[in-house]
């Protein structure tokens, strides 16, 4: 790094802090909002940055928009790292790693299918079955990370954000009911819970909610589902490497740098080596910059283009749902 680098960053920093401020007011008002109404808070950041996206036309407020919604996207999935270790995924013995393996290579290369035989972009199918077989609207955003530009792209994850949010909600409500129909004990539900509901916090909600047991299970099979996170992210960096589907030939790097500040803070994480404090605090930071990219990713948008995706995109979602909870219902039902 040279010196001139260096004596840019003053400058650099007065450039960008409005926008980034403007982004974290957004961040801060969405969380209050989720903690105190029970929605998801990526679906409040969206929807109060949409509601400022004049900041991203023109003005003071546009370089900080921009780099919040690319850059500190990257650092907060990278940050992702420190809410897994790998004695939580042991812990749990091979079966629940078996089903989680299944159902997340299925889902996703099913949605990828789907995708192009209902005409849209199979980058399209790789983001949606991601989002929906990984950790719901922080896998979209990670995934539309590592995915080469493309016209449609921000659309896309928009989209994919608001969809997930809204049927994670609804799984949030629908799948407790469910597994107590079924008749399921506390660790049988706590697996269906985890291997299905897409966001992290509301497998947290369902699961606690039916109980103590049930929600240590839950919570732990979701973390198996984000350490997936990593592969899935290789996957997509490989998968366009190798179609060539990069705007203009260009093709993203083999590994990006926030995939491999994943692998190392969740390899860090599982030697026990940090202190207890410094891990929360760091999936704090991390669950902070999401909120705060989600916000700039809204501010960036027009609400026209989320109406003008068409019925189309809605179905692919809700059937990715549907499937990824009728696989994982089928896998429990012929576990021995």
């Amino acid at each position: 790094m040279t010196a001139l680098s260096v004596a840019a960053w003053p400058a650099r920093g007065r450039l960008l802090f409005p926008g980034v401020l403007a982004c974290a007011v957004v961040a801060a008002a969405s969380t209050f909002l989720s903690q105190h109404y029970g929605a998801p808070v990526m679906l409040f950041a969206l929807i109060l940055g949409m509601a400022m996206n004049f900041l991203s036309t023109e003005g003071p407020c546009k370089p900080g928009i921009e780099f919040t919604a690319r850059h500190v996207l990257r650092w907060g999935v990278a940050l992702l790292g420190l809410r897994i270790t790998a004695a939580q995924v042991v812990a749990l013995g091979w079966h629940p790693v078996l089903l989680v393996a299944v159902s997340l290579v299925l889902t996703i290369g099913v949605s990828m299918i789907v995708a192009r035989l209902m005409g849209f972009n199979v980058l399209f199918g790789l983001l949606s079955g991601g989002a929906t077989a990984i950790c719901g609207a922080s896998a979209a955003l990670a995934l539309a990370a590592a995915l080469p530009p493309h016209p449609l792209k921000e659309r896309a994850t928009l989209f994919t954000v608001v969809g997930v949010s809204a049927l994670s909600t609804l799984t949030m409500i629908a799948y407790p009911l469910i597994a107590r129909a079924l008749g399921m004990d506390a660790h049988t539900a706590g697996v269906f819970l985890g291997a299905t509901i897409h966001d992290v916090a509301q497998v947290v909600g369902a699961g606690y909610g039916m109980s103590q047991a049930t929600g240590d299970t839950a919570t732990l099979v979701k973390l198996m589902r984000v350490a997936a996170l990593l592969p899935v992210i290789l996957f997509a960096v490989m998968f366009t490497r190798a179609t060539g589907k990069a705007v203009g030939g260009q093709r993203p790097p083999l590994l990006p740098w926030f995939a491999v500040a994943f692998a190392a803070l969740v390899a860090l994480n599982s030697t026990g080596w940090l202190p207890p404090p410094l891990s929360t605090a760091g999936s704090d930071l991390s669950r902070w910059f999401l909120v705060a990219a989600m916000a700039g990713i809204g501010m960036k948008t027009q609400l026209r283009e989320l109406v003008d995706v068409g019925l189309k995109p809605v179905v692919l979602m809700v059937g990715e749902t549907v499937f990824i909870a009728a696989l994982v219902l089928a896998l429990l039902r012929w576990a021995p």
